[in-house]
């Protein structure tokens, strides 16, 4: 039997959402309320396995009493607050933020950016085709993921992965200022010359596809990518006895890519080298 820990009891805050009374354990964000209450707050740098770092500003809420608007992934709840998610302010700074990532990186990618930017009435293009841009071709240096950073909006989500929140190799940070800061390995050098060890969890935590799968990219470039053709099956690594679970993407009989739950108590999502991309035995039909 697995012992589950279920941790020492947390009291309840109350406070004010959207004028309805909400009940939250003590320490939960103001995001973790609204996705308890099925509002849909959006949110780009937030990553339920990191500390939120507040890159993004996409999940900007209103605090009665608050100068600025407060970002709902790491502002805690707190007993008689009153938070409104959906007022003009924070509807228009959205939209601006949506506008100024869309306008500079590629989208396309990345999980409902699509539909925020057509609930929020965003016009990237209203900064004109002058508008600076992240053109950069994908950096194809190794033979299991891929760089992209004309899709990369700097969240930090992959170095804190890469850093002391999980992996600690401490393989990527940031280089550059402004409009040229860039994720990058020591001396912008080759993947395969740096620290790197491949664990893919920056993968696990990119939030618009900037890191990808080689083999997904592959396809993506062959048009032959197809997520509603692909099955989702939870196994036992079986590399060793740590026990972690991974999730095996398969289409046409083929897996494609291999995650992790994050809600697995061995792994928080987290794999290694073997466990990301050891798998093509098992397909190896020749």
């Amino acid at each position: 039997m697995t012992a589950i820990p279920l941790g020492v009891p947390r009291r309840l805050v109350e406070f004010t959402l959207d004028g309805q009374e909400a009940r939250v354990p003590e320490g939960s964000t103001i995001l973790d309320a609204c996705r308890a209450a099925g509002k849909d707050v959006p949110t780009l740098c937030e990553g339920d396995t990191l500390t939120p770092k507040n890159a993004c500003r996409v999940c900007v809420v209103d605090v009665e009493g608050a100068r600025t608007l407060a970002p709902a992934c790491s502002r805690r709840a707190e007993p008689g607050m009153v938070v409104r998610t959906d007022t003009e302010r924070a509807r228009h700074s959205r939209k601006v933020v949506l506008e100024l990532l869309a306008s500079s990186v590629d989208l396309s990618t990345t999980p409902s950016a699509a539909q925020w930017i057509k609930e929020y009435e965003a016009k990237p293009d209203r900064f004109g085709p002058d508008a600076a841009r992240v053109d950069e071709e994908p950096r194809l240096d190794n033979d299991l993921y891929v760089r992209d950073y004309g899709k990369c909006i700097l969240c930090y989500k992959c170095v804190d992965a890469c850093g002391d929140q999980w992996q600690n190799s401490f393989a990527i940070s940031v280089s550059g200022r402004g409009f040229d800061a860039r994720i990058s390995v020591e001396h912008d050098g080759p993947l395969t010359d740096s620290a790197c060890v491949y664990c893919g969890n920056c993968i696990e935590v990119c939030p618009t596809g900037a890191l990808s799968f080689k083999s997904e990219f592959d396809m993506r470039a062959a048009g032959t990518w197809d997520e509603e053709r692909q099955t989702e099956t939870t196994t036992v690594c079986a590399y060793c006895g740590v026990g972690c679970n991974l999730t095996l993407h398969v289409q046409d009989n083929e897996i494609v890519k291999v995650t992790s739950p994050h809600d697995n108590p061995v792994t928080h999502g987290n794999l290694c080298i073997k466990g990301r991309f050891g798998y093509q035995h098992v397909q190896n039909r020749d």
